[in-house]
């Protein structure tokens, strides 16, 4: 025991004073921290007045409605989101509308009386709902949708006037639905919203994909570089293959352990504190402080570990007997794909889960040890497998554990010390028949 010890010991400090570790381990909080921060430091004092010439084209009262309706939109401050200035066109719309575009384009201290942007309002406004626009922010795709928005209210109004309906009944017939979804679990509400439990579940479906992925692929290339520098033999006299197989898995699996938890602690303290750091760059923390964060119940953390430690168990087994098949890493791509694609078909059942979490497929893929690892946690977020059926899973994957390191002692012993050649796929199945 103390040298399967030894093994995951220096595995495990190998890989955590790597600058790839430590890089990736920081650069994580980094992102959560834009992540939460930038949003609100791009919202903030961003919205700002645009000075408009109104052309009225129309010769109708349309022209007075619509200063009226852009006058009264209003920024996040109370400050008027349109300084509108009137100019009545008559029959030269042209000519008006040519004279406005060329004070059009300045700065408020090149040209004081100038306009950032001149709209056109025509009798064919009111029937086709078509306006132009001429400004030097008409590629803002934020300031002609408000825009836009505001003529479509003014104009269905003005129809809605001339039709003789009721403003009053029409608006509260327009009022949209909401839909408060609440998640159901054994036959009780659980306080969760559906979008909080889907986020949560997706997080960690798409976390524990990356994480077996590298961390698994980091497990081949370690038994590649100690079977080329030879200091696989010096090992092998004092260790037994399965200890050095067994050591190398959870010294890696220990490396992916506490990465995820070192970014779990940063993530819950970003959470609890996401106001205070918002403050710290400048950003309005109710801004930050309004972005919902689910909170993730400890009965889904703990069945998150232990898949991921179950998980990582069968696919680091079968990444550490690719990697003692070969010589290089170019030989490794002949031999990754019978891992690689129940990772990905995994990961797919994952997503296929968060669509329909009471679809068949996904009942079934979380009783198979390959694809339980991301399809399992991601049902129970969502409600839909019971403690049974999660018992069954569980159980499933430690056989499937027990049964793959089997296999893979069985080939690993023989295959650490073959060199200059590759196997043939008959050649492995000799190696585990012969055991």
């Amino acid at each position: 025991m103390n040298k399967v010890l030894s093994v995951i010991r220096r595995e495990l400090m190998e890989r955590v004073r790597t600058r790839a570790f430590i890089l990736s381990t920081f650069l994580m909080p980094i992102f959560l921290i834009a992540v939460l921060v930038l949003p609100a430091v791009m919202m903030s004092g961003g919205e700002r007045s645009s000075r408009i010439a109104l052309v009225d084209g129309t010769g109708t009262s349309l022209g007075a409605a619509i200063d009226d309706g852009l006058r009264g939109e209003r920024l996040g401050d109370g400050e008027q989101r349109f300084e509108v200035t009137m100019v009545p066109a008559g029959g030269r719309v042209d000519a008006v509308r040519d004279s406005l575009v060329a004070l059009t384009g300045f700065s408020a201290k090149e040209r004081p009386d100038g306009f950032e942007g001149v709209l056109v309002v025509t009798p064919e406004t009111y029937t086709s709902g078509t306006a132009h626009y001429l400004g030097s922010n008409a590629g803002s795709p934020q300031q002609m949708q408000d825009l836009s928005r505001t003529l479509s209210r003014v104009l269905m109004r003005a129809r809605l006037d001339g039709a003789g309906v009721d403003q009053s009944v029409v608006a509260q017939a327009l009022v949209p639905a909401r839909l408060d979804a609440d998640r159901v679990s054994d036959g009780k509400p659980t306080g969760q919203s559906g979008m909080a439990s889907f986020a949560i579940a997706y997080a960690m479906g798409f976390l524990l994909y990356i994480v077996i992925l590298l961390y698994g692929q980091q497990t081949a290339m370690s038994v590649i570089e100690e079977k080329t520098s030879r200091i696989m033999e010096v090992l092998a006299s004092s260790l037994t293959p399965f200890q050095m197989l067994l050591g190398k898995i959870v010294g890696v699996g220990l490396t992916g352990l506490l990465q995820l938890s070192i970014w779990a602690l940063c993530a819950y303290l970003l959470a609890s504190q996401r106001g205070t750091i918002a403050g710290v760059f400048g950003a309005d923390p109710d801004v930050v402080n309004a972005i919902a964060i689910p909170p993730i119940p400890a009965d889904l953390l703990v069945i998150f570990l232990a898949y991921f430690a179950l998980g990582f168990l069968i696919y680091g087994a079968m990444y550490a007997t690719i990697g003692s098949l070969v010589n290089s890493m170019q030989d490794m791509q002949q031999f990754i794909w019978p891992v690689m694609l129940p990772i990905i078909i995994g990961f797919f059942g994952m997503i296929r889960v968060t669509n329909d979490p009471n679809a068949a497929m996904g009942t079934v893929f979380s009783f198979i040890p390959f694809f339980a690892p991301f399809v399992a946690p991601v049902k129970w977020a969502m409600g839909s497998m019971s403690p049974v059926e999660l018992a069954i899973s569980l159980f499933g994957m430690v056989v499937g554990v027990v049964v793959i390191a089997w296999l893979a002692g069985r080939i690993y012993r023989t295959g650490i010390l073959m060199y200059g050649k590759k196997p043939t796929f008959g050649e492995i199945f000799r190696w585990v028949k012969a055991g």
